[in-house]
């Protein structure tokens, strides 16, 4: 019933202001006292799932983008940054929101499905599912071919509501975050949420194999070599690829270029409700 219910939404855009975007491989968790932001939201899963973690009595909410790297490990690191905001309150529960995947040719996302559930079954506190709007759930058909219904959602952190969303803005530093997945980053905690910052590295990657080969390639090899499923994919995915690739070409060696002084770049949110870096003396 939930799944139809939010399937039945039209996906809102949600604008800058006030929202921390979370990448594949990425986690946020804050809490409704914060004061930059209100919104977490992730989108462009095809067969990854975006799950949401919230505590009913702090309110401490966790959004992560998960692809099925090492979903026993990231169950339980995000169990435990909810937990971290949590123990105070004597009073609430711990819920779950998955969503995400499709009917994909190579089941992934039904692997993917079944991965979460095992491993939110597995942990020692009761956690209760409260959205499951996953795989087959999730599914559209088209001229025989399948597609996921939503690819993405955001969290109101105030207000703990959840509905399909789109993004125009994902960053900042989109290439260098989505860099960092691509050389097989594990789950990362992007956000200080006592601090109200972004933090984002110091990340480290050995040169990109055929970075050069694979930039010559046209569209149609791109999406069927990069892509766990090449004919659901958004309309800015090989784009988004070359991005990433033009930018781990530039970078070779990040401990040079991005992070000689092997520190977090630093955002705040400004007046606007906009990313602003900070600089590192200042912190």
């Amino acid at each position: 019933e939930k799944a139809k219910l939010l399937r039945s939404q039209p996906a809102q855009i949600v604008e800058p202001k006030g929202l921390l975007y979370v990448q594949q491989r990425e986690f946020a968790v804050t809490t409704p006292k914060d004061g930059s932001v209100s919104i977490l939201g992730s989108d462009d899963a095809t067969t990854c799932h975006i799950v949401v973690l919230r505590h009913t009595g702090s309110g401490a909410t966790c959004l992560t983008h998960c692809d099925g790297s090492d979903t026993e490990a990231e169950v339980s690191l995000i169990m435990s940054s909810v937990k971290s905001f949590s123990n105070t309150t004597g009073y609430g529960r711990l819920e779950v929101h998955l969503v995400g995947g499709f009917n994909d040719d190579r089941q992934l996302s039904q692997k993917l499905t079944n991965q979460l559930l095992r491993a939110f079954d597995l942990q020692p506190d009761d956690v209760h599912l409260v959205t499951f709007c996953v795989t087959e759930l999730n599914d559209r058909e088209e001229k025989d071919l399948h597609f996921p219904i939503i690819y993405g959602i955001a969290v109101n952190v105030k207000t703990a509501e959840i509905f399909p969303a789109t993004f125009p803005e994902k960053g900042p530093d989109e290439d260098l975050r989505s860099a960092h997945v691509l050389t097989g980053a594990t789950l990362t905690n992007i956000y200080n949420a006592k601090m109200e910052q972004l933090q984002i590295g110091p990340y480290f990657w050995s040169p990109f194999p055929h970075v050069d080969f694979w930039l010559e390639q046209d569209d149609k090899q791109i999406l069927q070599n990069l892509s766990t499923s090449p004919l659901a994919e958004p309309p800015h995915f090989v784009s988004h690829i070359r991005s990433t690739l033009t930018f781990l070409k530039e970078h070779p060696f990040p401990s040079r270029s991005l992070f000689p002084d092997r520190k977090p770049r630093i955002y705040k949110k400004n007046e606007e409700g906009l990313w602003e870096q900070v600089c590192s003396d200042k912190i």
